[in-house]
């Protein structure tokens, strides 16, 4: 049974946004709606903006993944750009909105059972 996403943010040639691609694809998940990073930069209040109406932020950073229900622990603007603003100072890709669930960065694991409802 296929599957979506809302919203899918990736920048084409990035090696972990085509991990997320293969992910995405093993698990039968298409994307309501794709935008690319090359062409459209989500800068902090923009990418702010895509949090705001989240109530859980899933963000895989280095080899940690970081589950957090902004309900019972609401995070700060400063606290949220250090989890979703990549060193360009961008929204980091890929990006995935499913939902009120927000999915920032890749991890195998994580993502895939989360994303594939397991």
């Amino acid at each position: 049974m296929a599957s979506t996403v809302d919203w899918y943010y990736h920048r084409k040639g990035c090696v972990t946004c085509q991990k997320m691609d293969t992910l995405l694809e093993s698990l039968g998940i298409t994307a309501k709606e794709v935008v690319s990073a090359n062409k459209t930069r989500l800068s902090v209040p923009e990418a702010l903006e895509v949090v705001a109406p989240c109530t859980r932020l899933v963000v895989s950073k280095g080899t940690k993944a970081f589950d957090i229900d902004l309900k019972k622990d609401p995070k700060t603007a400063e606290e949220l750009q250090a989890l979703i603003i990549g060193p360009t100072g961008n929204l980091r890709a890929p990006t995935i909105r499913k939902g009120k669930t927000l999915y920032v960065g890749f991890q195998a694991e994580t993502f895939g059972a989360a994303l594939g409802g397991k």
